[in-house]
């Protein structure tokens, strides 16, 4: 059940609370109701990359400045942990060789 069913389903359980009615089968209809909604309402291809189109211009892009500025940033941070990593592996590695070699 996704979750525009379920906000569906609680919808009308909030209604039937408030008027009084309290039927059991009211969810399952709702249910049926939104799957049959959601069928039919489904966009073709050029429509949907219309949209996606639409909403990629809404996005606030970095300018070349800060994308350069990031990168720089990311690839010093996975060299240093690298490193670190690579330390701690090395400085592990030798201490259970010589805790374990005779």
């Amino acid at each position: 059940m996704n979750r525009q069913m379920k906000r569906m389903q609680e919808r009308a359980e909030r209604q039937s609370k408030r008027s009084g009615i309290d039927r059991q089968a009211a969810p399952a209809a709702t249910t049926r109701r939104a799957q049959a909604q959601e069928k039919r309402k489904r966009t073709g291809f050029r429509q949907f990359l219309k949209e996606v189109r639409l909403e990629l211009n809404k996005v606030d892009w970095p300018t070349r400045h800060e994308l350069i500025s990031y990168t720089v940033v990311v690839l010093v941070t996975v060299v240093v942990l690298t490193s670190f990593v690579f330390a701690l592996d090395l400085g592990f590695s030798k201490a259970i060789v010589k805790l374990l070699g005779s």
